[in-house]
Order: C-alpha cells, then sequence, then structure tokens
C-alpha cells in the first residue's frame, strides 16, 4: 500500500478515535447527567444515570447534577442589626439534597447552578432581614441559637413555591464578627455576669445550706413528738391495763367477800333454827337433871332454911322457858342489826348452863 494511502488510514483512524472519544462520557454514582444541544443552549430532555454514555461529539454536551447529600458554603455574609451595627458572618453551610425526578424541572427554570439562586442569594435575604429586625444583643448572643432554625424555615418555605424536590435538611451558622471596641464591651459585660452568677449560685447554696438545716430541725422535732406521743400512748395503755386489773381485783374481793358473807349467814340462819327447835321441855328437862347431878354438894335433914330449896316444878320451868326466850330474843336482834355471825350452839350453851346454874345454885 502506498505511503499516501497508509497516512489517510491513520489519520481516519486518529479522527474516529477522537470522536468515540468526545461521543463517551460517564457520569458518577449519585449524580444525573442533563444534555444541552448547541454548545450548552436548549436542554435536552434526556436525563442519564450513573455509567458510560454516548453522545453526539462538538455538538451536545453534558452536566452532571448531584442527586445526594451536598453542603454549600457561604462566606463573609454581612449583617446589619437594627442599631446600625454592621456585623459579618464568617460562614453558613446549607445542608441540602435535590431529588433525582425534579432535576429536569430545577435545571430548566434555575441552571444546572442553582444553587446560587436558590441558596445563596436566599441565605442573604433571609439573614439580613432577620437582622434588620433585631438589636446587636440579641444577634450576637439572645437568638443567636434560633438564627439556623429560622433561616432552615424560611428557606425552605420558598424552596417548597419555587423549587419542589429540593429539600433543606439542616443550615450551620458560625458566630457573627462584631468590631473590636463593641466586643471588649461584651466581654467586660460577659465578665460582669459570670460575677452575678457566681454570687447568685453562692446565694443559692447558702438557702439552700439554711433550707437543709430547716428541713433536719423539723425532722427531729417530729421525731421528738413521735417518740413522746409513743411513750404517752405506753403509759396510757399500761394505766388502763393497771385500772382494768384493780378493778378485777377489786370485784374478785368483793365476790369472796360477798360469799363468805352469804355463807356465814346462812349458818347463822341455819344455827338459830337448830336452836329454836333443840330447846324443847323434853330438852330443857334434860339439862335440869344434869345440873342437878352435876351439883356435888346435897343437904340433908328436917330443919333446914326454906331458902336452900328450889321452889316447885312448875316456877323451874317457867324461869327456864323465860331464860330461853330472852336468849331467842337477843339473838333475834344482833341477826337483824349485822346480818351474820353464829347466834347459835355457843351463845345458847353457855346461856342454859348459866341459867340452870343459877336456878340450882346449891344451898348453904
Amino acid at each position: 500500500m502506498p505511503r499516501g494511502a497508509w497516512g489517510a488510514a491513520a489519520g481516519a483512524a486518529g479522527l474516529l478515535l477522537l470522536l468515540l472519544y468526545a461521543a463517551v462520557h460517564r457520569v458518577e454514582e449519585g449524580h444525573v447527567a442533563v444534555y444541552f444541544r448547541g454548545g450548552g443552549g436548549a436542554l435536552l430532555t434526556t436525563l442519564s444515570g450513573p455509567g458510560f454514555h454516548i453522545m453526539l461529539p462538538f455538538v451536545t454536551t453534558s452536566r452532571a447534577v448531584q442527586t445526594t447529600l451536598q453542603t454549600d458554603e457561604v462566606k463573609n455574609v454581612p449583617c446589619g442589626t437594627s442599631g446600625g451595627v454592621m456585623i459579618y458572618i464568617d460562614r453558613i453551610e446549607v445542608v441540602n439534597m435535590l431529588a433525582p425526578h425534579a432535576v429536569y424541572q430545577i435545571v430548566r427554570n434555575y441552571t444546572a447552578d442553582y444553587d446560587k439562586a436558590l441558596i445563596f442569594n436566599k441565605i442573604h435575604h433571609e439573614l439580613n432581614q432577620f437582622c434588620s429586625a433585631h438589636t446587636l444583643q440579641e444577634v450576637h448572643i439572645e437568638l443567636f441559637d434560633q438564627i439556623d432554625e429560622n433561616l432552615k424555615l424560611a428557606l425552605q418555605r420558598d424552596l417548597n413555591a419555587m423549587a419542589p424536590g429540593l429539600t433543606i435538611q439542616a443550615v450551620r451558622v458560625t458566630k457573627p464578627k462584631i468590631p473590636e471596641a463593641i466586643r471588649r464591651n461584651f466581654e467586660l459585660v460577659e465578665a460582669e455576669k459570670t460575677k452575678l452568677l457566681i454570687a447568685t449560685q453562692k446565694q443559692k447554696v447558702v438557702e439552700k445550706e439554711a433550707e437543709t438545716e430547716r428541713r433536719k430541725a423539723v425532722i427531729e422535732a417530729e421525731k421528738s413528738a413521735q417518740v413522746a406521743k409513743i411513750w404517752y400512748e405506753q403509759k396510757f395503755m399500761e394505766t388502763l391495763s393497771e385500772k382494768r386489773i384493780s378493778e378485777l381485783e377489786d370485784a374478785a374481793f368483793l365476790a369472796r367477800a360477798k360469799a363468805k358473807a352469804d355463807a356465814e349467814f346462812y349458818a347463822a340462819q341455819k344455827a338459830a333454827a337448830s336452836n329454836k327447835l333443840k330447846l324443847t321441855p323434853a330438852y330443857l328437862e334434860l339439862m335440869r337433871h344434869q345440873a342437878i347431878s352435876a351439883n356435888s354438894k346435897l343437904y340433908f335433914g328436917s330443919s333446914l332454911p326454906p331458902s336452900l330449896f328450889l321452889g316447885s316444878c312448875a316456877t323451874f320451868k317457867e324461869a327456864v322457858a323465860a331464860a330461853a326466850a330472852a336468849r331467842a330474843a337477843r339473838g333475834a336482834q344482833l341477826l337483824s342489826k349485822v346480818g351474820r355471825g353464829p347466834l347459835g350452839h355457843g351463845v345458847s350453851g353457855a346461856g342454859d348452863a348459866k341459867t340452870l346454874q343459877g336456878l340450882h345454885s346449891p344451898l348453904h
């Protein structure tokens, strides 16, 4: 083959390789490729996922759009407070994610650099709106913890209307930079606040210690009161027990005394009835003969004095009967007064003997 033919073939092969290199492109994982016709002019409706793809070289161009979580940083954002102080926020990070199904509409409306229009510019606008409505004290200290949440809500509210499918996951805001003179004043204020906080904490500690002592005293007083109450209840129960025991002992003693009195009264009644039945004429005659037989002196003679004789038998019987009646009357009287005590055998026997001895006294 002639040398010219070899050169043409090599040129054609090189041109083919160049066209093939320009036509083949790769899309990374987590991205979606969009295509423009005519050097980046008209947006094509064709979208490509991760992998290798072929496009018309030098006529169609591609642009990869990330569809996973990404962080956009907005740096050195100026912010003017309501008091006219200009402060700067060093860095604001916005974590966002674009849904694959919304890629075409968002790129068509806001280009492939949609984050500049939808995030960066909105951050500047929303932050200035917030700062202009608050003082330096509020922006720098009091409401600083609310800035990130307010920015997130404001951005998401506008994106839901302007670019559905683009979601704000989080917003992180660094501490704003303030003028040096104002910063020193803030440091002095913070130092005074720290002193005040320390004094307040000391006061709370003292109050807490006093409260602890008071509670301790109250607990001790309650303990003493409970011990005294228990001791009082114990003594009260002991007194009640002693009273109950005394009542039981008194009742038992009264019952024994009553039983004894009843027994003695019953014995006295029986003795009186027995004596009444025993003093019959035959018994009295027997007692007379026993008294005569017990007399150891006997007198005999025809010229004895009349005073030595006892009298007739009738007179003797009347005297014995009178003595028995007197003894019965005395026994009844004593029984009615005392209600107890033996009135029987001892009194009756001794009285009868003395009466008989008086009636049968020896004659001198």
